[in-house]
């Protein structure tokens, strides 16, 4: 077994987003007084493993299905290449949906008390192991019908940030839904640009994405819409929260990710979207980091 295909088929570029959603959660939850590394590192190895399942997942997924295909613009994957055989993934799978239940069972009953409410999260931790499956993969993958920027969004935005954030508080703040709503739109963000590089191969596959929906040039706007709404949604918790200047740290992204749109924009060959996914998510990961400092700093 090679096990440089296997780390090159978990996407390890993909584990900085999983991780920065799951840190601002918990990050907020610091911001206000309560915090426990234990739930934060229970948070962020379920976040990882459902990221790395999701990744073998779709690798298998569309190359079942037909999305990964010779024509598709993207880095080749392990089971379209044959390193990988699908019965190899699909052990993978199960294995990784294994691990993330057992680091998700036990950040539930580490961080709450009463069995409703752990079994209230333990349901949500269910869907989160079988999104991250059906997104590709399975007779009816969601993926295939332009419903992942929905699921995105949810499940790396408001789930992994009010998650996180009950988890370590027991309890919820309305506010705290705007950088749950920030790092859910550039979680997205990162999605449009895999699906605007994958576009011809997925239009021919069946796969309906939101840029095949909507066409190449409406996808580019609508990641522009993206990266405002991360911006004016972390805005908008500062306005609501305002102490110090300080707290408007996150705002040195904001130029980053203009310049990153702007290349965006004169991209001639869809493969040269490609190193912008990695770009994103590592901005992503700043912003993160930014926000919460500059809170944590200043507050």
């Amino acid at each position: 077994m090679n096990l440089k295909v296997w780390i090159q088929a978990a996407r390890l570029r993909t584990l900085p987003l999983a991780i920065s959603n799951m840190a601002m959660g918990n990050g907020l939850a610091a911001i206000d007084g309560k915090f426990s590394w234990m739930i934060a590192l229970l948070s962020i190895g379920t976040a990882v493993s459902l990221q790395i399942l999701s990744n073998f997942s779709n690798d298998y997924g569309d190359s079942i299905h037909g999305a990964d295909s010779i024509e598709r613009t993207g880095p080749l994957r392990a089971v379209q290449s044959g390193d990988i055989l699908p019965a190899q993934m699909r052990t993978a799978m199960m294995f990784w949906s294994v691990i993330s239940l057992i680091l998700g069972t036990a950040l539930i009953f580490v961080a709450l008390d009463g069995m409703l409410l752990r079994l209230i999260f333990l349901v949500l931790g269910l869907i989160a192991i079988w999104a991250s499956i059906n997104y590709t993969a399975g007779s009816k993958p969601y993926g295939y019908s332009g419903k992942g920027d929905i699921s995105v969004f949810f499940f790396f935005g408001i789930l992994a940030v009010l998650g996180c954030y009950y988890l370590q508080t027991n309890s919820l703040s309305w506010d705290v839904i705007l950088p749950a709503i920030s790092c859910g739109a550039l979680s997205v963000g990162v999605l449009n640009l895999n699906n605007i590089r994958d576009i011809s191969s997925d239009k021919k596959a069946g796969k309906m994405s939101i840029p095949v929906r909507i066409g190449y040039d409406a996808a580019i706007q609508y990641h522009g819409m993206l990266l405002i709404v991360a911006i004016v949604s972390a805005l908008a918790y500062v306005f609501a929260n305002y102490v110090h200047p300080g707290q408007f740290l996150f705002l040195l992204t904001a130029p980053i990710l203009w310049w990153q749109y702007v290349q965006i924009q004169h991209v001639v060959a869809s493969k040269e979207l490609d190193p912008f996914l990695k770009k994103l998510a590592l901005t992503t990961a700043l912003f993160v980091l930014l926000f919460l400092l500059g809170h944590l700093l200043f507050l």
